[in-house]
């Protein structure tokens, strides 16, 4: 089985881990390949694994517009694919239900909101991933929706859309660029990942203005759960997807398919709100 990292992330390395334990345990040679959140590697890793002329492809790589191309390189080599987290056409789909997991996170931050700030906020900031696709856009949807149903009258607050782009440095980045040219205000958070939301709260922490914004993240990444601990933080939670647990789950799924037992279009993950 060929597998192709999204890259050096935590959440990714405990994807790999997971990965590495099980397959040892049931027996199966990995492949394992890191396409280093890279769109070019992962094109180069898709035609490294056909000439390995693996059985099976486990794809995780975050760029939706090279998804179409990867999946017809596999396609036209004969080999099925499990696409982890994001969708690409004709594979098996793993990972995430984004919209629940928003809907989980907005909720959450709803309730903060109105228990510590009597519902009442003068924006809501949304950082994005756009070259993930429309699938993780959902986890702001269901965010949103999530709010809504908390704080009904959230509609009437002006929002703010910003890329987040993908590293730590990039997110905090563009919201200082944000904060000086609007200035700190009551403001919510929702983000795709916890990368997002850590490097809004620094942003914040840095202008001075920590006491001025909540901020929900979205993986539950060990830095994360130390934040959580830390007295006073606005973080008021993470959902978790648990990568430490994937290969417990696609292994057998992979090995189902190679034996052509009848799988599900798509498996979601659990999530839970910590």
């Amino acid at each position: 089985i060929g597998f192709a990292t999204q890259g050096d992330t935590e959440f990714a390395r405990e994807v790999t881990r997971s990965m590495e334990t099980v397959a040892a345990r049931e027996h199966v040679q990995l492949i394992t390949l890191n396409n280093r959140y890279s769109a070019r590697e992962a094109l180069r890793n898709a035609d490294l694994l056909i000439k390995e002329n693996v059985d099976l492809v486990l794809e995780f790589q975050t760029y939706e517009r090279v998804a179409p191309v990867i999946a017809s390189k596999f396609l036209a080599a004969n080999v099925p694919v499990i696409a982890i987290e994001v969708p690409h056409p004709g594979a098996t789909y793993f990972g995430a239900d984004n919209y629940k997991a928003g809907l989980i996170g907005g909720k959450a931050l709803g309730r903060w909101t109105r228990e510590n700030w009597e519902g009442k906020i003068d924006q809501l900031v949304l950082i994005e991933l756009p070259i993930a696709g429309s699938l993780l856009e959902l986890r702001l949807s269901g965010l949103v929706d999530g709010l809504r149903s908390e704080l009904p009258r959230i509609i009437e607050a002006p929002v703010v859309r910003l890329n987040g782009r993908g590293t730590f440095d990039q997110v905090l980045d563009v919201m200082r660029k944000y904060l000086r040219r609007r200035g700190p205000r009551r403001t919510l958070v929702g983000t795709v990942n916890d990368i997002c939301a850590l490097a809004a709260l620094r942003a914040f922490e840095e202008a001075g203005a920590s006491t001025m914004v909540a901020v929900m993240g979205q993986n539950a990444l060990r830095e994360a759960r130390a934040e959580l601990r830390r007295p006073g933080t606005r973080l008021v939670g993470s959902v978790a997807y648990f990568p430490e647990r994937y290969g417990e789950e696609l292994i057998p799924l992979a090995l189902n398919i190679l034996q052509q037992k009848p799988v599900p279009a798509a498996t979601f993950v659990k999530h839970q709100l910590l």
